[in-house]
């Protein structure tokens, strides 16, 4: 545990039971954002009040804001390169007052800015901050990587578009981690008021409530609209007919599209005049009959979004009632044809395919996120692997439910853990997944946050079984949900409701340099029975399957969970009673595949 990290803990802003502890505190903010778009003029104008309440025990001196568009600038600090056409001036500060006060601003090419304060904030104290800035939009990529910008010409992706205060919080003090593009997002949780700008017949889909419909819809639209959030069946809410009518909104010049949304970490919009627009809604909790909005936005040439909308009610559905099994905790999430293949809340930016199995598998994944990072609030940037991860996880949970066991754990098997098994990866993969991602990059960033910590999660619920390790996801989200869980929470939340001390696990599979790789050392036949000695090579505690291979050509599978390897890490006897005559015995380990299958079987002599 960094030194940083035991403080809190000592502080008692963490506790070790799992729970935050009683000094625990966030701060936050409340966002009123004016925002003007009037494509194909690719400058987006932006005018924002933010009332910023401190609840640290801190007087601070400083704020710091997130300008993460600052990315798009040359000589921008960035994981990779940058096409000509992602590279534009940033964001330009035009003013900035702090408390009724104008403090000048520097415009350089930092994705992170400090502002000295012209007066302390105090603890339990507030301030406010009035910024008007604008942005020239990116144009689309030859290779369609941007996650935010120009779709087409009147087709806009708001994404990152409103300098926000970076989280100040209680075991780093002030985030300060540049955004390089590959390392995600750290956010506190916010309410916001957003008004969006726009020409008439264009319209606005976004994260949040869209206040008074009524006075944006023609009529028509309007009365779909409506219909959409008691329909199990998809509503065409604007069709192509209807664009080519160009009488889709009110026709006023300009239209103001508001949204609102309370504690939540981020908002994100896409405006365009000739996507279409479907909606349906489907029931995410049971308990209270709470139903949730499906939608979706695109191009109609794009065949695979017209069933997006059901793609989005299915996962919606699945997500609240088997894993996590939390009814999804947002109004809406509508799904936006774009390049990112990119998670926000209420808002997924993905590509358009020909295959409709990908399309949806994509989807599923980049919703699972709403509960990792969004429900969460998660630091991204330095511990992906808590969000990464359980996305990853819940893929392959709510693949093995759509496609079936078999063909849900070979695709995850090819894209998830193979290029981590295999040794033909670049060196110095093995590092531990605990190691802050904004210190890696490549394939040790990439197996780090998602496959490795995806079986390790998938290895403790082999450990504790379905039921119990559950429980213990449940109680994690239910103590963590709106606050900032680090690992450790994490962890020490399992220990406590588990009442098992598994710190054993947790240093094996991610403390440690360990990977996967197990042989059979010998196989002794004692009566009825055969005691097998297995090596763990590579030191990773995983479940494996023993196979029986009889001599008549039939075969037996005996699991062994993780727990042989909580006494002795490198070696363990595995005792079993095969039925019938043995030929030879095998080590396969499914999911948890193995970098070396030379040595995993052991053969009777004379066969």
């Amino acid at each position: 545990m960094p030194r940083n990290i035991k403080q809190a803990y000592k502080k008692d802003t963490r506790a070790m039971d799992g729970n935050p502890g009683k000094n625990y505190w966030q701060n936050y903010g409340r966002y009123n954002i004016t925002i003007t778009a009037m494509p194909p003029d690719r400058n987006i104008k932006g005018s924002e009040t933010i009332t910023y309440i401190n609840n640290s025990p801190d007087t601070l001196r400083a704020t710091y804001i997130k300008l993460l568009l600052n990315i798009h600038k040359p000589g921008a600090p960035r994981e990779g390169g940058a096409m000509d056409e992602y590279l534009n001036d940033g964001v330009t500060i035009d003013a900035c007052k702090i408390n009724g006060q104008s403090v000048n601003v520097r415009n350089d090419v930092f994705t992170t800015l400090a502002l000295r304060l012209p007066k302390p904030l105090m603890p339990h104290d507030s301030m406010q901050l009035v910024i008007d800035w604008h942005y020239d939009i990116s144009l689309p990529s030859p290779d369609m990587g941007p996650r935010e910008g120009m779709i087409d010409s009147t087709t806009y992706f708001l994404a990152y578009f409103y300098p926000r205060i970076a989280v100040y919080d209680d075991q780093a003090g002030w985030d300060r981690m540049p955004f390089v593009d590959s390392h995600e997002f750290y956010s506190d949780f916010n309410d916001y008021v957003v008004t969006i700008n726009v020409p008439k017949n264009y319209i606005v889909w976004g994260t949040g409530t869209l206040q008074q419909p009524e006075k944006l819809l023609q009529p028509k639209i309007l009365e779909r609209f409506k219909k959409s959030f008691t329909s199990d069946q998809t509503i065409n809410i604007v069709t192509k007919e209807d664009i080519a009518s160009k009488n889709i909104t009110t026709q006023n010049a300009m239209n103001s599209w508001q949204f609102k949304a309370n504690n939540i970490p981020d908002m994100t919009f896409n405006i365009s005049d000739h996507y279409v627009w479907d909606g349906a809604s489907v029931l995410v909790d049971k308990k209270t009959n709470r139903r949730a909005s499906t939608q979706a936005a695109y191009n109609d040439t794009a065949n695979d979004y017209h069933y997006m909308v059901q793609f989005a009610r299915h996962s919606l559905n699945w997500f609240s009632n088997n894993w996590p099994g939390i009814p999804y905790p947002y109004e809406k999430t509508t799904v936006v044809q774009g390049y990112g293949d990119m998670e926000y809340p209420m808002m997924v930016n993905d590509n358009t395919t020909s295959d409709t199995t990908e399309s949806k598998f994509v989807v599923e994944h980049e919703i699972a996120h709403t509960y990792m990072p969004f429900y969460m609030g998660i630091n991204e940037t330095r511990y992906g692997f808590m969000d990464e991860g359980w996305a990853t996880t819940f893929e392959l949970l709510i693949g093995r439910s759509d496609q079936g066991i078999e063909k849900a754990e070979n695709f995850y098997k090819r894209f998830r853990i193979n290029s981590w098994a295999n040794d033909f990866v670049s060196p110095g993969q093995d590092v531990p997944i605990t190691s802050p991602g904004d210190n890696l990059s490549g394939a040790a960033l990439g197996n780090n946050e998602y496959g490795k910590a995806s079986i390790g999660y998938l290895a403790m619920m082999d450990l504790l079984g379905e039921d119990l390790f559950k429980k213990c996801l449940h109680a994690y989200m239910d103590r963590w949900h709106g606050k900032h869980p680090l690992p450790w929470d994490f962890f020490f939340t399992y220990n406590n409701v588990s009442g098992k001390n598994l710190n054993w696990f947790w240093n094996n599979w991610f403390f440690s340099n360990n990977y996967i790789d197990l042989s059979i050392k010998s196989a002794n036949k004692s009566g009825d029975k055969y005691n097998i000695t297995i090596d763990n090579i590579g030191g990773m505690a995983a479940p494996v399957n023993v196979i029986v291979n009889y001599t008549d050509g039939t075969k037996e599978s005996f699991h062994q969970s993780p727990a042989i390897w909580e006494k002795n890490q490198k070696q363990s006897i595995v005792s079993i009673a095969p039925k019938k005559a043995v030929q030879s015995i095998s080590l396969d380990g499914g999911i948890f595949v193995d970098s070396d299958k030379s040595n995993n079987e052991w053969k009777l002599k004379g066969f």
